[in-house]
């Protein structure tokens, strides 16, 4: 059944191809009808008519103006950047886990070949609880570290847009691991003092790709809450969920795993439209959790000894490559040429219907629809694959691999410091679509589009990149050794 939206799709696009082609001909044969024939002749004898015409035609109006999708704007977004004294070299991670004398010498060892094939440089974040000696993990200190990422954040994109907290009317925050009471949510409206009124959400426990179903949470209910602002934080919370235990299943996470948080404010004013970055065009969410093997392949349970983790399976990345076909066939119509669709259809036709078994499933040319890709930064296995099923270059891959490098995994949020990269660098041209690939536990695979209204100039902006730009890229080997 995946694919026959895509099927019905192509079909649909082919039939209006078809009638446009017919409207030369149409239009010659209306040049010589007097349509002051049909008025006299016809609508004066039937008033009756001419007054359910009129009203038909009023109504169409009416319904299309008021049910026609709102535009969604992005005005902004901001990606915090810790201090220094938070970085994590591979060298102080591996002193850190010696140093709490849990783990085995085998899983030392594993952790250690973790780090050196992960992607990850010498640069990125830890939460001050973990890197003293002995950790302190607890509430207190988790609270600590997601004030430092939202306020962060939201600090930086309040002043960048002159937005001021009373004017949002929409919070929609999600942190998959860390959800405290009150809320983080509820954080945000106690420090920013927002209005009463706010409709504020707090997603918890969906993962990495729940930076983009907040996007598309918040696209929802602007199209209900009129000439509104709606504040998206997308974080993770590292400080409770360092895995204190020998199953190397769990001990994965506690390698790739980094600090970092984004706030992107959204609004439907189209008189922020001058002034907006972004358009958002469309979202696309794939959910996998009716399978019992994708449900269970990113799972948090305790290990033999009561410690609790996340646990990632081996077939981890056979389950995000269905999820993404799955995802790409809801998406491929939307945004692809008609010339891909159709080669996409006579493709599954072969295959399908006239069961031609050497015909190989044709992945479309999804560079023919965007100019920049941001991926989900979850690991350079995750990349790799990405980059080859998608046929994408090293240029497209630049900001999911510096990101990875210089940030970590920073869950939801390393789609916004891919962006960020991106604008930095001075790639974001004026009318240039991005595609927003993101994965996350469940199984989903969410998909968001973007078009830029503007030409983003790197010299008006500032970003966690804009210090140091000029020093990347960087090549990263397969295996970068952890020094004793």
């Amino acid at each position: 059944m995946k694919h026959f939206k895509l099927d019905f799709r192509c079909i649909f696009n082919s039939l209006y191809l078809m009638l446009l082609s017919f409207l030369p001909t149409l239009s010659s044969r209306l040049s010589t009808f007097d349509l002051r024939l049909m008025w006299d002749s016809s609508l004066r004898l039937n008033p009756q008519y001419l007054a359910l015409c009129s009203a038909l035609l009023a109504l169409s109006t009416a319904l299309y103006f008021m049910k026609r999708p709102r535009p969604v704007y992005l005005l902004d977004f901001a990606c915090v950047k810790p201090e220094a004294a938070g970085q994590c070299a591979r060298e102080r991670f591996m002193k850190q886990s010696v140093g709490t004398g849990i783990f085995t010498e085998e899983n030392l060892a594993f952790q250690k070949k973790i780090l050196e094939r992960s992607g990850l440089g010498q640069t990125t974040y830890f939460p001050e609880a973990l890197l003293t000696t002995p950790p302190r993990p607890c509430v207190a200190e988790a609270r600590k570290e997601a004030e430092m990422v939202m306020f962060g954040a939201i600090d930086d994109l309040l002043e960048k847009t002159g937005v001021k907290p009373r004017d949002i009317g929409i919070l929609v925050v999600n942190c998959s691991l860390f959800n405290p009471t009150p809320s983080l949510s509820a954080m945000v409206v106690n420090r920013y003092k927002l209005r009463g009124n706010v409709a504020s959400y707090n997603l918890g426990g969906m993962g990495c790709s729940a930076g983009l179903i907040s996007i598309d949470l918040a696209k929802q209910l602007l199209q209900v809450h009129r000439n509104s602002y709606a504040l998206v934080i997308s974080m993770e919370n590292i400080t409770l969920n360092w895995y204190m235990g020998n199953n190397r299943s769990m001990l994965v996470s506690n390698c790739i795993f980094r600090v970092g948080g984004a706030a992107i404010l959204l609004t439907n004013c189209h008189s922020d439209r001058r002034r907006a970055k972004y358009q958002l065009i469309h979202t696309v969410r794939t959910h996998k959790g009716s399978d019992a093997h994708s449900y269970g392949c990113v799972f948090q349970e305790e290990d033999g000894a009561g410690k609790v983790g996340v646990a990632l399976s081996k077939d981890l990345m056979a389950v995000a490559g269905e999820a993404l076909r799955a995802n790409i066939t809801s998406l491929g119509p939307l945004v692809l040429p008609i010339s891909e669709q159709l080669i996409f259809f006579a493709s599954l036709v072969l295959r399908k219907v006239f069961k031609v078994r050497r015909v190989r499933p044709y992945l479309p040319d999804f560079k023919m629809a965007f100019e920049h890709f941001c991926i989900h930064a979850g690991g350079r296995a995750v990349l790799d694959t990405l980059e080859s099923n998608l046929g994408l270059s090293p240029w497209h891959m630049e900001p999911s691999r510096m990101t990875l490098y210089r940030f970590g995994n920073t869950s939801s949020s390393s789609l916004w410091y891919e962006l960020a990269y991106a604008e930095t660098k001075g790639r974001m041209k004026k009318g240039d679509r991005t595609w927003q690939i993101a994965f996350g536990s469940g199984f989903k695979c969410n998909s968001a589009v973007w078009r830029a209204l503007r030409t983003v100039d790197p010299a008006a902006e500032r970003s966690p990149w804009t210090d140091e730009i000029n020093q990347f890229p960087v090549d990263v080997p397969t295996v970068e050794v952890v020094k004793e």
